[in-house]
C-alpha cells in the first residue's frame, strides 16, 4: 500500500468485487493493494480463508450448505474487523450476496442466516463484476482452491450475475483477452468510488492508459 497525505478521516464505503470463479479477482486485487493508499483495505476472500484453513470440501448437499452459512458468517466479520480503522474504501473480495449463488438443495440461504436478499444488498455501497472467461478467452486452473470446469464456472458467474442485479450501482467488466485492459478498467472504476484526496495513486503502467466509460456510469 501507499503512503497517503491525507490524513482527515474518511466517510467509510463498501465495495466488493465479484465475479465466477477464473475472472481474475485475485490478480486484480494484488494490483489494486500495489496501486492504491492505505484508505483502501483489501480483504482477503472470505471462502479462501475457510477452505485454505481446511474446512472441508465435498459433494454432499448439507456440507455444501454448511460451507456457505460459515462463508457467510467469516465475511461479515472480516469487513466489522478492519473498518475498526476507518477506511475510505472497504474493498471485500465478494460479499455476502455471493453465497446465494452458491447454495444448493432445499431450503434459502438467507432463511439459514437470519437475514433477507435486500438487507445484504444494502451493506454495499458498489458492485463491481469481473466476467468469467471462456475456454478460449483464458480461464484456467492455476488457482489450486479453484475445482469448476470453464461450464461450471461460466454457470456461476451467471448465477452472481443474478443475484446482484438488483444493487442500484452496479459496474460488469467484460472479459478480455488483455488482461491488463480489463485489470485498467476495474482499477478506473475503483478510482470513480474514492474520495478525491486519494484518487491520483496508480500503477505507472496502468495510469498510462486511456481511462474508460465503465467509471462514469454504473449498469
Amino acid at each position: 500500500m501507499v503512503a497517503c497525505e491525507c490524513k482527515e478521516p474518511h466517510d467509510r464505503r463498501r465495495v466488493v468485487m465479484t465475479g465466477g470463479p477464473g475472472a481474475g479477482k485475485t490478480a486484480v486485487l494484488e494490483l489494486i493493494r500495489q496501486s492504491f493508499c492505505v484508505h483502501v483495505k483489501v480483504l482477503p476472500e472470505a471462502a479462501g480463508v475457510l477452505f485454505g484453513g481446511g474446512f472441508p470440501r465435498g459433494e454432499s448437499t448439507g456440507l455444501r450448505q454448511a460451507a456457505q452459512r460459515a462463508i457467510f458468517y467469516v465475511q461479515r466479520e472480516l469487513e466489522s474487523a478492519v473498518e475498526t480503522d476507518q477506511p475510505a474504501i472497504t474493498l471485500c473480495d465478494r460479499g455476502t450476496v455471493d453465497g446465494a449463488a452458491y447454495w444448493q438443495g432445499t431450503g434459502d440461504l438467507w432463511v439459514s442466516v437470519g437475514t433477507t436478499l435486500e438487507d445484504q444488498l444494502r451493506r454495499y455501497d458498489a458492485v463491481i463484476h469481473l466476467r468469467t472467461p471462456d475456454v478460449d478467452d483464458g480461464y484456467n486452473h492455476r488457482n489450486p482452491l479453484r475445482i469448476e470446469t470453464a461450464g461450471e464456472a461460466a454457470a456461476i458467474d451467471a448465477r452472481i450475475l443474478r443475484m446482484w442485479e438488483k444493487h442500484p450501482r452496479r459496474y460488469i467488466v467484460e472479459s478480455s483477452r488483455n488482461f491488463m485492459s480489463k485489470a485498467a478498467r476495474t482499477i478506473e472504476i475503483l478510482r470513480s468510488e474514492l474520495p478525491e484526496c486519494c484518487r491520483h495513486h496508480m500503477v505507472p503502467s496502468l495510469g498510462e492508459m486511456p481511462r474508460t466509460q465503465d467509471a462514469e456510469e454504473a449498469h
